[in-house]
């Protein structure tokens, strides 16, 4: 028997207490007004000051999840991080967690590190869901941990930055569902964005390479998925097969064309005669070739259009974290969950189907879908999901509001002394969300100790 509706039964985000409005970094940048927030999507950036790192994101992330939920440390079977802020070449971040469960003489726990840009996440949340449907299941939970920082060297490219983390517990009986049976993935070996200097947090991007990547697997993941639904259930999967669709979020813009991009892919699933007979203005569309659209604004602008009114209802609710923070990597397509779980009544996200679309640069890339529970009562674990999140909009509004020249000031700085040893942060803790955890220090030998707010 399978462990059943095996998902996501408890979710907690954590985001860095300050931001750059992106208004005023256009300004700053000397770029047109609007060219970011319109034509990025982007609103706020969070980003993180000297004071915190990727095992910061994580500590404090876990930490708020097993307080606000009284998650006991002997209930963790499997802890997984997903991330690609990498600051150790050997010792995981899963292990700096450790120090949440040792005093309890809880070590017994499954799980390392996984890294593939913005994929790592998702990579780590299957293999949870993996471990509890197998053999090696020994009936307790499991804990993903996605968080990164964010960052870009001074560009085109540093608008889309943000950081932040997410914490998800995976178990049987969970309110929002992973569905078994189907989930299409497309890996391929590309240099569209990655890390190879080791000395510095910032990526070589190749960004037009990298949105034609991003679509090229969205088209293959949909196409496989659709494919692979018809020889299963023999039925047809078109946008209307779900009540909402999640996009891993490297700008807002991206997503609402990724979301025509999926219309357009059903346009063309679509025989020639259906389509004269509905929309005959776009018949001359039919039968160009799917690898020359990438960059076809014309297409682009039609399809746009023509998908709004469900992209407002399905997709839109879901950004709004990713619009007030920016990228987080591996956490983005999840705070995407949150944004729709606290967006949406819960009478209108009961029984409902939502499809997720994970995408890492390099590349990596999985499609998959959640069923969320029909049960949405006050004492539903759905209602204390959601109830549980209520305090996301307050964080959000608390944030300290940092100029774009003290923003670049901090990464400066932070550049400066990525590997520097010994090292100790100038930036105060005054500001910081209660519960925080922050680096102390990084002495002569580069280990990192913490504190919490």
């Amino acid at each position: 028997m399978w462990p059943k509706d095996v998902g996501i039964k408890a979710i907690e985000i954590y985001f860095p207490a300050q931001y750059v409005e992106q208004t005023e970094l256009e300004q700053f940048d000397g770029v047109s007004a609007g060219k970011y927030t319109i034509g990025l999507g982007q609103s706020r950036m969070g980003f993180c000051n000297d004071r915190e790192d990727i095992n910061s994101l994580c500590l404090t992330v876990v930490h708020r999840l097993m307080d606000r939920y009284d998650i006991k440390p002997e209930d963790i079977g499997r802890l997984e991080v997903g991330t690609e802020t990498i600051i150790d070449k050997s010792k995981s971040v899963k292990s700096v967690l450790m120090q949440l469960f040792e005093p309890y003489d809880c070590t017994d726990m499954e799980g390392a590190d996984t890294t593939n840009a913005c994929y790592g996440g998702t990579a780590a949340l299957l293999n949870a869901v993996s471990w509890i449907e197998s053999s090696a299941w020994d009936g307790r939970l499991a804990l993903v941990v996605a968080g990164d920082n964010a960052v870009y060297s001074p560009g085109s490219a540093r608008p889309t930055g943000g950081a932040g983390a997410v914490a998800m517990l995976i178990g049987p009986d969970a309110p929002l569902i992973i569905d078994r049976g189907v989930r299409a993935s497309c890996m391929k070996h590309v240099y569209d964005f990655y890390k190879p200097n080791l000395k510095s947090e910032y990526p070589i991007v190749d960004g037009k390479l990298s949105v034609q990547c991003y679509l090229n697997a969205l088209d293959t993941c949909y196409q496989t998925y659709c494919k692979k639904v018809k020889n299963k259930y023999n039925c047809d999967v078109t946008l209307n097969s779900f009540d909402a669709f999640l996009f891993h979020s490297p700008y807002c813009k991206l997503v609402q064309k990724s979301f025509a991009r999926l219309a357009f892919i059903d346009f063309l699933n679509t025989s020639k005669e259906e389509v004269f007979e509905k929309h005959p203005e776009l018949t001359q569309f039919h039968d160009i070739k799917v690898e020359d659209t990438y960059f076809n604004k014309d297409i682009e602008k039609v399809f746009v259009n023509l998908s709004k009114p469900d992209f407002l209802q399905k997709t839109q609710p879901s950004l709004m974290i990713a619009n007030q923070v920016g990228n987080m990597y591996t956490p983005s397509v999840y705070t995407g969950l949150v944004s729709l779980l606290i967006n949406k009544p819960i009478k209108e996200l009961a029984g409902t189907k939502v499809g997720v679309f994970s995408y890492g640069s390099g590349l990596c890339s999985t499609m998959y879908s959640l069923t969320i529970t029909k049960e949405c009562n006050e004492k539903s674990d759905l209602m204390k999901i959601v109830s549980s999140l209520s305090y996301i909009k307050k964080e959000l509004n608390a944030r300290q509001k940092i100029s774009p020249e003290d923003y670049t000031k901090v990464l400066e700085w932070r550049e400066q002394n990525c590997h520097t040893v010994p090292f100790s942060p100038q930036s105060s803790i005054k500001n910081m969300f209660p519960g925080s955890y922050y680096l102390v220090q990084v002495d002569e030998k580069y280990r990192r100790t913490y504190n919490r707010v």
